[in-house]
């Protein structure tokens, strides 16, 4: 969608204020309804309905009553409230031309006051060319319920802390000035893309600065992710400038060695193609050793030392945790592991122990109050047997109490299984003369009438 900024002379503060409340109700809405808009928006004079229609004409919101009246905003409506914010805040009083187009993002040229002109990127994520941005980014982190307007915002909002950072420890990388919503606003780099050059004055020398630009993110703890002569600038001075950050990611990420690699792959690929650079003569120097190389001469991810500083902590790129969240993990699965074996032990011996239970569950309380008097009566018999004496009558008396709490048990049981089926049977019963009842329960409607009729022909 093309961005026309003339038709920001022409919207008025009811306009930006109806545009504000659709951006808030899409927080917890996909298509904010209609009145909900109104409720927030809280014009005046009424006249909110007056307000989305001319917002629509001009495209800056969409409209869906599929399900129900609602309205959302477009790429175009967003970038109109973010670039409202900024000429309030006096960041830029002008838009220029388009000067460059990505597969995630525009980018325009916009001037302040005093002339100077500055770059503004806006991101626009979930184009048709680039729609797994969900498995290749990691804006969402922990977060399940998403918009592509949010997802943008949240690649502004990581692109411009890590402009700041880098720029703070002294890599060549834009000027970052400001930043709202889904809108970057940096320097202008004087240069080139790189793959737009042909010739180089000194390829070796471009190629070692280069390299040496990976090597020095690895020691800070960082990887590009997309370090290729798209996203390298040079002046004519053959001063190099990095470029487009929202995709970096840790050296503590689980795929951090293949990331590495493909950016160095990318780098020896395209000088190897365009400026035919041999890299067995030209890597002799590149960290002054053979250490932290392979055999072709590329640097080598496990030989870096992050001995610069720990910049993904600071800026908590992707996968900084990762180790740690791993750690905790494997001492929880372990923890887990152990738990189970103790609850099986413990589920091994109630079993044993249930074992010589064949009671039904029903008659337990009953046989346990049986049991008790039972044993009651053989106290009082053993007190008895102590009394007398004589050892052969204690036996022959133990013997005979046995048999007869074995007998008694086995009559309980009988006993108890009658009662329940008694039970059960009752309860059927009763519920078919519930059934019944309502089957034949009077409703009130003709059938009610006609019983009042039959009644007074058999008093009758």
């Amino acid at each position: 969608m093309k961005l026309d900024v003339d038709v920001l002379r022409y919207l008025s503060k009811d306009d930006f204020r109806v545009l504000t409340s659709v951006e808030l109700g899409m927080r917890n809405h996909e298509i904010v309804p209609t009145e909900l808009i109104d409720r927030i928006a809280r014009l005046k004079h009424g006249g909110t309905y007056k307000v989305l229609k001319n917002l629509l004409k001009h495209k800056l919101l969409h409209h869906d009553s599929s399900k129900y009246d609602g309205f959302r905003l477009t790429y175009l409506g967003y970038d109109f409230l973010a670039i409202k914010t900024m000429v309030n805040k006096g960041v830029f009083v002008a838009v220029g031309r388009q000067i460059g187009v990505g597969k995630e993002s525009d980018i325009f040229e916009v001037a302040r006051e005093d002339g100077t002109v500055l770059a503004m990127k806006l991101h626009r994520l979930g184009r048709v060319s680039f729609r797994a941005v969900k498995s290749k980014r990691d804006y969402l982190r922990h977060r399940s319920s998403y918009n592509w307007l949010y997802l943008s915002r949240l690649a502004a909002l990581k692109e411009f802390a890590f402009m700041k950072a880098l720029e703070t420890h002294g890599f060549p990388v834009p000027n970052a000035v400001e930043h709202n919503r889904h809108c970057v606003v940096m320097s202008l780099v004087q240069g080139y893309p790189l793959v737009q050059v042909k010739q180089l004055q000194n390829p070796e020398t471009v190629f070692e600065t280069i390299i040496g630009l990976v090597v020095r993110l690895a020691e800070h703890g960082l990887i590009h992710c997309d370090f290729n002569e798209f996203n390298i600038m040079i002046d004519d001075d053959e001063k190099i400038t990095m470029i487009d950050f929202p995709q970096m990611v840790s050296v503590s990420h689980r795929n951090a060695q293949m990331y590495f690699d493909r950016d160095v792959e990318c780098i020896f690929k395209f000088f190897r193609k365009r400026f035919n650079l041999s890299f067995e003569e030209s890597l002799d120097d590149i960290a002054g050793s053979d250490e932290g190389t392979d055999e072709v001469g590329k640097p080598c991810f496990s030989a870096i030392e992050r001995s610069a500083g720990f910049l993904d902590r600071e800026l908590a790129a992707s996968g900084f945790t990762r180790k740690d969240e791993e750690d905790i993990q494997r001492f929880i699965e372990v923890e887990a592991e152990s738990d189970a074996n103790s609850d099986s032990e413990e589920v091994d011996v109630v079993e044993d122990l249930n074992g010589t239970d064949s009671i039904d569950c029903d008659s337990s309380g009953l046989l346990e109050q049986n049991e008790g008097y039972e044993s009651h009566g053989r106290e009082e018999s053993c007190e008895a047997r102590e009394s007398s004496g004589s050892e052969k009558e204690d036996a022959s008396d133990n013997e005979e109490t046995n048999e007869e709490a074995m007998e008694n048990e086995a009559e309980l049981v009988k006993s108890l299984n009658k009662q329940r089926r008694r039970a059960i049977a009752s309860a059927r019963k009763g519920q078919k003369t519930a059934g019944a009842r309502n089957s034949y329960k009077d409703k009130g409607g003709r059938s009610s009438h006609n019983s009042k009729i039959q009644k007074q022909f058999s008093s009758w």
